[in-house]
């Protein structure tokens, strides 16, 4: 377990006062002028040599990413945007963080921009978090007041303006580019790439997208050094991860973990284990609705990273641990996430717009047994279009869940099937519908 030592996030359950004058007894703010005075491309390489993967789900390095911005400044301003929209099932760690550790994202904000030449950053909010916003922006406000952020951050002679921009809760506006549409004033929708937000982003200007745990930590890799980071966790999955918890689990929960803890520790050790015992469980989605359900037999010895992840073909995703014991239907919760994901689709990819329909309408009919058993491949037949053949990973999360399900849990779905024929007598209705 992660030691005390090494929590980055010291506040993370609220239990003691969120504003400046907490945030800087809990370290925060600490010699952030000496961080600004190494200069612009030092921050870069720290972050790179920490081994630090954005913490949104896709596991880009985050020091790469900065390091694809523009090294000078030039006629159009940079910009950093961080991604507040946190609309995924499951998933509300940056939620938590927003609203009980302020201080460590805005001191983030300033070091990035920084790093990345940027004198503006804009952190987009899931509309639905209304008390995280009033949060959010009172600590705006009081870090201004310090001179913090401003004309004058920190005493440095660097500019940097901060903006807290409201969403109004579109999941396909967690999508950086979509995300940056949204901000300008358009319809979410992703756009084509290249050419890429470091290269034409946010008003056709050089932009960064980032997930707010992924800005939020940088302070404190850059305050403890880089080596103390990669220490952590496994290569190429190194430092510390905020997993939350929720389900059939006796104490829900978000929690700060090492990279590469055991999935069954994480949910043993700090979520008071599966309801009636590890005996109980019948599956988990490990990273938030969008990644592939696990059966317990992987459950077992599955660690969570973003390799290990993939070598039990899941994905680490946010880190949204979804609990599901013996008394799930689980077809009808995969059924559900495909609704979910049909709804959100913007429509603008023929494989998505079509695709998330077409499954949802099969995985309803699967609930209650309504079907051949062939069906079962020729629905995975289709997730396989649609993986991969889209603009944004939309089209792969609504996917994974229904390959998820197949792979580990088709003969629940056969004798589904067969308990509604003999219902039935044999009748069942095609996928024609």
């Amino acid at each position: 377990m992660l030691s005390d030592r090494d929590r980055i996030f010291t506040n993370l359950h609220g239990h003691g006062d969120v504003g400046l004058a907490g945030a800087r007894a809990r370290g925060d703010w600490a010699d952030t002028a000496a961080i600004l005075a190494r200069g612009h491309d030092a921050l870069v390489e720290e972050v790179k040599a920490s081994g630090l993967r954005g913490r949104g789900g896709a596991g880009f390095p985050t020091g790469l990413k900065w390091s694809f911005m523009p090294k000078q400044e030039g006629p159009k301003p940079h910009y950093l945007l961080v991604n507040a929209d946190e609309s995924e099932p499951g998933t509300c760690k940056d939620r938590d963080i927003i609203r009980h550790d302020p201080h460590k994202l805005i001191e983030g904000c300033l070091l990035a921009s920084f790093a990345m030449r940027a004198h503006a950053a804009y952190v987009y909010m899931r509309g639905e978090f209304y008390n995280e916003a009033q949060v959010f922006q009172r600590a705006i406000d009081e870090a201004y007041a310090a001179g913090l952020i401003g004309e004058n951050a920190c005493g440095s002679g660097w500019k940097f303006d901060l903006y807290l921009h409201r969403g109004a809760g579109a999941y396909i506006c967690g999508e950086e580019t979509a995300q940056i549409e949204s901000l300008e004033g358009k319809k979410g929708m992703p756009r084509l790439k290249p050419p890429f937000p470091a290269a034409c982003g946010l008003w056709g200007c050089p932009t960064t997208v980032n997930n707010v745990e992924s800005i939020a930590v940088t302070p404190t890799i850059l305050r403890r050094g880089a080596a103390w980071f990669s220490a952590l966790g496994r290569p190429k999955n190194s430092g510390t991860k905020v997993f939350c918890i929720s389900g059939h689990v006796n104490n829900p929960c978000t929690v700060e973990e090492e990279m590469g803890i055991p999935l069954k520790d994480l949910i043993e050790k700090h979520a008071g284990g599966v309801r009636g015992g590890w005996d109980n469980l019948l599956a988990v989605i490990p990273g938030g609705a969008s990644t592939p359900v696990l059966p317990r037999s992987i459950c077992e010895t599955a660690l969570m990273d973003f390799d290990g992840m993939r070598e039990v073909k899941s994905a680490l995703g946010s880190g949204a641990v979804i609990v599901m014991d013996r008394s799930t239907d689980l077809i009808e919760a995969i059924a559900r996430i495909s609704r979910f994901f049909k709804h959100e689709s913007c429509g603008q990819c023929t494989p998505c717009r079509e695709g998330t329909g077409w499954m949802m309408r099969v995985m309803d009919r699967l609930v209650a047994g309504r079907a051949e058993p062939e069906e079962i491949d020729t629905l995975e037949q289709v997730t396989r279009q649609i993986e991969g053949r889209t603009i944004c990973a939309l089209g792969d999360a609504a996917a994974w869940p229904v390959q998820g399900l197949i792979r580990h849990f088709r003969p629940e779905i056969e004798a589904r099937i067969a308990a509604y024929k003999a219902r039935s007598g044999g009748a069942t209705q095609m996928a024609a519908e």
